[in-house]
């Protein structure tokens, strides 16, 4: 059986600085046709989305599919309420989660898989300010440590 290609379109890099990830579900996107064709030319952004779910269905806010560039009339509003493919389980468990004190849902990537358009969803607990401190100051240890083993490594 031959693996399906996943090709990434964007990246939520942010999310990971201002969130503790616990839990990522897969999605698909509820889309219309220039916004696909739009999606393939990599004309998207989900740096300020966020996902709300609403009479049991899931709905992703502010994510930004650029207009295409053909297409004139059958182009829709670029930042538009998408709707969120998921099953129903999957959305009664993520209510769940939601229901406790400081859980969020946030989009951590969008991409083709196959010819699926996916988002990868993540059920997320905010970071305070310190925490974002702590994870600042183990970069820079790793980043002296893998430098130090470098620079000792080619000496000998």
């Amino acid at each position: 059986m031959a693996k399906e290609a996943v090709k990434l379109i964007a990246n939520n890099k942010k999310a990971y600085h201002d969130y503790f990830i616990e839990e990522q579900y897969e999605a698909g996107i509820e889309l219309f046709g220039t916004e696909v064709k739009s999606l393939r030319m990599g004309k998207c952004s989900i740096k300020e989305s966020f996902i709300r779910i609403e009479n049991g269905e899931v709905f992703v806010y502010n994510m930004h599919i650029s207009p295409y560039e053909k297409g004139n009339i059958f182009n829709r509003e670029p930042l538009r309420v998408k709707k969120l493919l998921l099953h129903r389980s999957e959305i009664r468990k993520i209510t769940g989660k939601i229901a406790q004190k400081g859980y969020t849902l946030i989009p951590l990537q969008i991409y083709f898989k196959g010819s699926l358009a996916k988002v990868e969803i993540a059920l997320a607990r905010g970071k305070k300010l310190y925490d974002k401190r702590q994870d600042i100051a183990k970069k820079d240890q790793r980043r002296d440590a893998e430098r130090n083993f470098k620079s000792s490594s080619f000496r000998i």
